[in-house]
């Protein structure tokens, strides 16, 4: 099993971390596995065919507990997905994720996983267990809005200026 303050060890040195995931999904059996170029890679680090036969790319950070992933990875990823062809994209650290970053991903249906789901792949791999590991990368990812019929419903203003809007209200009578 693997110790949960060794995680860092495993990745140490540049792009290590997307060396050693890129080796992890194919050893796991994924299809289609590869890294992508390592400047204007368009977001994605990694790319590769799910066990439904769907393209997903991944982004890897590798943070230090403390330093928390923020809003920038998942609109690298999300918007990387055109790019790569992608239907799915993930993004994985050894660190944990602000609050804005899981909501983003939530209302884009991005993948997250932290360094408690991470370590739970690299143990039930390591245990060869690595139909578990397939389930915890291939989860749905946590989605804040379930469909767009939600969005049929009047709209409130979201995150509006609302001194700009009283200035321009003013300005247009």
């Amino acid at each position: 099993m693997i110790l949960r303050n060794t995680l860092s060890v495993i990745w140490t040195g540049c792009k290590t971390e997307i060396i050693y995931l890129t080796k992890l999904l194919k050893k796991l059996g994924y299809t289609g596995v590869y890294k992508t170029v390592s400047s204007r890679d368009f977001g994605a680090d990694i790319v590769f065919t799910d066990s439904e036969g769907f393209r997903n790319v991944i982004q890897a950070k590798r943070y230090s507990i403390k330093n928390q992933v923020g809003l920038s990875a998942v609109q690298e990823i999300y918007t990387s997905m055109r790019y790569y062809k992608a239907k799915k994209s993930i993004v994985i650290t050894t660190s944990t994720y602000t609050n804005g970053c899981e909501t983003l991903a939530g209302v884009n249906h991005v993948k997250l996983i932290d360094r408690k789901d991470l370590i739970r792949i690299i143990e039930a791999f390591q245990s060869d267990e690595n139909s578990k590991a397939k389930e915890i990368i291939e989860s749905e990812p946590r989605i804040i809005y379930e469909s767009w019929k939600e969005m049929k419903e009047p709209l409130k203003d979201i995150k509006a200026d609302k001194k700009f809007s009283k200035t321009l209200k003013k300005s247009v009578q």
